[in-house]
């Protein structure tokens, strides 16, 4: 089994689109099936899980989608905090990965509101992508390491790949051992760049909003058949 699992949620605009809808209809069907696949990898005993959900580019789709967008996560907030989303209740802790900085106010501090929940061995990590790119956060990583060359604190001829990896969004937990894009997209769009340097990946010709706990054991039944051999032999 996998510790730690990507998912690139794509295709909810083109799901709506095939059945004379709003692209905005998607994104509601591809929040219910979020929740669903959430639940589905804590009760199979994933131990990290990082949804896709903006990228750094997605502020260039039309202002209504990117409302409609910021209202979703705002519900799930709610939502979240309300049941108070500690592993007594629901057996997920949220953490969000990205420059939340830019995100409207109000939900700036839901973000923060949920992430104070300590850690224990029978939880899942729901990892949220907001307003993230990987390429950012590698820059984000380099930046606080050349700050510490100027300090003094480090040496430039010290520095390794643990370093660059101390100061990512996803610093203490492991890397992602399979990647899964739906849609039939065959590509990665910035997601977990330098996290993802030995994943497997998996391409799956189903758009999000019908993706299926039965599409997630498929994904990991082919990455169980894999051979990682990370450059030996």
């Amino acid at each position: 089994m996998p510790k730690h699992i990507g998912i690139i949620m794509d295709g909810n605009g083109r799901w709506a689109k095939e059945r004379g809808l709003p692209r905005t209809y998607g994104h509601v069907e591809g929040a219910k099936v979020f929740r669903k696949i959430s639940d589905y990898c804590h009760d199979i005993g994933i131990e990290v899980v990082t949804f896709y959900a903006f990228s750094t580019e997605n502020w260039r789709r039309p202002p209504t989608e990117v409302a409609a967008l910021m209202k979703l996560f705002k519900e799930y907030l709610v939502e979240a905090d309300e049941i108070k989303f500690d592993r007594q209740k629901s057996g997920l802790i949220l953490r969000f990965l990205g420059d939340t900085s830019a995100i409207p106010k109000e939900l700036q501090k839901l973000v923060g509101a949920t992430q104070l929940d300590a850690i224990s061995p029978d939880t899942t990590i729901i990892n949220i992508a907001l307003n993230y790119g990987g390429r950012q956060e590698i820059l984000r990583s380099v930046k606080q390491i050349a700050e510490k060359v100027e300090k003094g604190e480090l040496k430039a001829s010290n520095i390794t790949e643990d370093d660059i990896s101390a100061g990512l969004y996803t610093a203490g937990m492991p890397d992602p051992d399979l990647i899964i894009r739906p849609s039939g997209e065959l590509r990665l769009s910035n997601f977990l760049t330098w996290q993802s340097a030995y994943s497997e990946l998996y391409f799956a010709d189903v758009l999000w909003p019908d993706f299926t706990t039965d599409d997630l054991d498929a994904a990991i039944m082919d990455y169980a058949k894999r051979n990682r051999r990370f450059g030996g032999v």
